[in-house]
């Protein structure tokens, strides 16, 4: 596992991709199947692994936290860099933060929550957070409310936030007053497209933020690095044809859970199986089931 500072160059190199957790039939981690997907990440160029909302972080009990540091660090390649993240309760965090002392990860994610919390309260708590493990932290922004940009520029100024994830839903991701008034507070280098390929092409280009996160990565490793190259390139046009590709299993996504038809895709595709959801989550409707499986096996082959 890469264990080194976090530096824009990583945040650049590679697609961060956020994978589903693998478990057993009995909730356990299944180690074997999580090596499973990782390694197919890994063949398609990713280097960057952030498990948190896709593997369903929010509902991790205490006592499994220490076992997944490891599994996690035990499973990396030497070059690959793992994300893990915790919270999103403060006391929840604050007892992982010290768990995470103890590992060697450079940085973990705080999962935002909206309630209870507010902007101020968020900042406090990142600080103390922050103090207790002993590291940089990455700050999930995926509502406005959450957080201030000038809160979030002051812990970024003071040294505490390795980079943040920008994930606020917009209906026209070029028309963003929030995330423009952020670039304008915090280095762009410093802040990631955090909603996958869909508005990957608009963030980069336009606001000057530096990669993005994917959970369809997952499926087509190699096509999102192929998308990342193209924006990178400023080929805009083959970054847009690679972009549609995703589409079909992003729409699946966004009509169902994000969360539960990646999780299911990956197995339907055949990469890895990735057992049942982790209460408070439950298994999607058999009859989805059939749609999400062309879905992520037609993404699989125009990705080969």
């Amino acid at each position: 596992m890469k264990t080194t500072p976090v530096t824009t160059a990583d945040l650049r190199s590679s697609v961060i991709a956020v994978p589903p957790l693998c478990r057993n039939g009995d909730l356990s981690l299944n180690p074997g199947e999580n090596k499973k997907l990782i390694d197919h990440m890994y063949a398609g160029g990713i280097r960057t692994l952030l498990y948190g909302g896709n593997a369903n972080l929010y509902n991790i009990a205490l006592s499994e936290y220490d076992s997944l540091l490891n599994m996690l660090a035990e499973l990396a390649p030497e070059d690959l860099w793992m994300v893990p993240s915790f919270g999103p309760m403060y006391g929840t965090a604050m007892d992982q933060a010290a768990i995470l002392k103890n590992h060697k990860f450079p940085t973990a994610m705080l999962l935002p929550t909206l309630f209870p919390s507010k902007p101020a309260g968020v900042a406090t708590a990142v600080r103390q957070i922050v103090e207790k493990a002993g590291m940089k932290i990455v700050l999930y922004i995926k509502d406005e409310s959450y957080i201030t940009p000038e809160l979030a520029a002051s812990l970024v100024n003071d040294g505490l936030i390795s980079w943040i994830k920008y994930a606020v839903v917009k209906s026209n991701p070029a028309d963003d007053l929030y995330l423009t008034k952020l670039v304008s507070m915090v280095n762009p280098d410093l802040i990631v497209s955090g909603i996958g390929e869909q508005p990957a092409i608009i963030h980069l280009r336009d606001f000057g933020i530096t990669g993005f996160t994917a959970g369809c990565v997952c499926i087509a490793p190699r096509l999102s690095m192929d998308l990342l190259r193209a924006i990178d390139a400023k080929d805009y046009d083959r970054a847009e044809q690679i972009r549609e590709v995703f589409l079909p299993l992003e729409d699946q996504r966004n009509a169902h859970s994000p969360i539960l038809v990646l999780h299911h895709a990956v197995a339907l595709a055949g990469i890895a199986q990735t057992g049942p959801a982790l209460p408070l989550l439950t298994e999607l409707p058999d009859e989805l089931l059939p749609g999400i499986e062309t879905a992520a096996k037609e993404l699989l082959v125009n990705a080969a």
